[in-house]
């Protein structure tokens, strides 16, 4: 065979291979039941080859697989060993066992003030800061309780977020000084009778910093659930009109207004039940404020930001994520930190990845707003070189582990993709991605994004058993 024949005859075979490749990928897709989606699917080898493509270069919304780059800018700009430090700083004096003056806690933009991380135990910072402020002897505070939030700007909320999701854990707002998410916790037994109203609680340990104006209706047993939560925007008046079947019980987190209040709020309830008096105001002022820094009294410092960014991709939170990146602002530049200016390094991360970010469009951090977009072969080609990064690993295993934990928790139990799929999941209304690492039958390691947009359909599971279906036939094919 000459050399021009065996040329043109690989050349045949390698179409043939790519135009089969397509029609498989396009075999699943089209008995899909969502024709009116659109769906994008590449697929690379460990070395960055591509192997599948369909649509990769059109531009798709990526819901929360922006947490993909944003994740490993905060890792690449503070390193996974990085703590937060948060201090309480005492600018008085200890009189006996009286603190004359006022306590200033400055926000560090730490997002873990919280029990994410400490087996439910939410007043675990607190806890802390109690113990130092009694080792001094403290007993009771005669000055203010004041928050330095100087930190971030003033902007609660980045570009683009939907005025419904503020209501939510979810969407919740955003300041350097954080309790608890920022969010009540709510639980609701419809314990009563039908057309009663179901008994509330929650925590902090039923704050009176949001008011519950309860509407909600106990319903019949065979009815359904259905859900009905919204806070009045600017307060913290919360209106609960879910109606409930006859035994039900639910939970919600529910975002608060004013952060930093909230938590001085907290923290004064907080010490006032455990041996520390205090009585005078709590204040976050509107403007910097200049106050006694080289008296620190109290000092909280988080886990190692590799586990902060393992709640981050695995829970696929959104808080953790704009918290994290408005931090990485204020770090990386001479100014309060702000969501803008937190994207532009992200996407400067990006851009020194050797990736096109023409069109990769942010507004914010964690995927949830409108108006952002980017494409399966970007997200594809990232994956790829940040295997080389060195804070792979910790990269790595911050990702959701298929039928084990985070947000791929339930998903391809009893399937080869069971612990060998890894990456992490994305959704917002008519919006399914799905981006990560898996090892084939033949033991091939593929990067793999797949992006549904445009589906008309409350319901995700049937866009997640395509997913599936095309991820099972990669695991066989390769």
């Amino acid at each position: 065979m000459s050399l021009i024949i065996r040329f043109t005859y690989l050349l045949c075979f390698a179409i043939l291979a790519e135009v089969s490749v397509a029609q498989n990928v396009q075999s699943i897709i089209g008995n899909a039941p969502n024709q009116e989606a659109f769906w994008s699917v590449t697929v690379r080898d460990a070395n960055g080859k591509i192997l599948e493509s369909l649509n990769s270069h059109k531009t798709i919304i990526p819901a929360s697989n922006q947490k993909l780059i944003s994740s490993a800018a905060i890792l690449d700009h503070f390193g996974s060993d990085y703590r937060f430090t948060t201090n309480i700083y005492g600018d008085g004096e200890l009189q006996g066992n009286t603190w004359v003056g006022d306590l200033i806690i400055k926000g560090s933009g730490d997002p873990s003030i919280s029990g994410d991380l400490y087996e439910e135990d939410r007043y675990y910072a607190f806890k802390i800061f109690l113990e130092q402020l009694q080792d001094l002897g403290i007993q009771r505070i005669e000055g203010n309780l004041m928050a330095d939030i100087s930190l971030f700007d003033n902007q609660y909320y980045p570009k683009g977020w939907d005025w419904y999701d503020m209501s939510f854990y979810y969407g919740v707002q955003i300041s350097p000084l954080s309790f608890n998410n920022n969010a009540v916790d709510l639980e609701v037994f419809a314990e009563g009778k039908i057309g009663g109203t179901p008994r509330i609680t929650w925590f902090p340990d039923s704050t009176d910093y949001v008011t519950f104006k309860n509407q909600q209706v106990i319903t019949h047993p065979a009815t359904e659930y259905d859900e009905y939560y919204r806070r009045e925007m600017g307060g913290n008046t919360i209106i609960l009109g879910s109606t409930l079947p006859q035994g039900y019980y639910e939970d919600e987190s529910l975002a608060i207004n004013d952060p930093a209040m909230f938590f001085l709020d907290s923290f004064k309830d907080f010490l006032n039940e455990n041996g520390i008096k205090f009585s005078r105001p709590i204040i976050v002022p509107d403007q910097a404020f200049s106050y006694d820094t080289t008296n620190v009294i109290a000092t909280y410092r988080s886990k190692p930001l590799r586990e902060l960014v393992q709640w981050l991709n695995k829970e696929s939170d959104n808080f953790y994520t704009e918290m994290l990146v408005k931090r990485l602002s204020a770090d990386a530049g001479n100014q309060p930190g702000s969501f803008e200016h937190g994207i532009d390094q992200v996407r400067t991360f990006l851009a020194n990845f050797g990736i096109d970010t023409t069109y990769v469009v942010m507004n914010d951090a964690s995927g949830m707003a409108q108006g952002n977009f980017n494409k399966t072969a970007y997200l594809s080609e990232f994956l790829h070189k940040m295997q080389d990064h060195p804070e792979f690993e910790a990269y790595f295993n911050s990702m959701s582990v298929a039928g084990i934990d985070g947000t791929l928790a339930h998903r391809m139990k009893g399937t080869p993709l069971y612990k060998n799929f890894k990456g992490k999941s994305g959704f917002v209304t008519g919006v399914r991605t799905l981006s990560g690492y898996m090892e084939t039958e033949s033991g091939k390691k593929l990067i793999v994004s797949l992006a549904t947009n445009n589906f008309i359909s409350e319901k995700v599971s049937s866009i997640d058993a395509v997913h599936e279906q095309i991820l099972m036939y990669l695991y066989e094919k390769y």
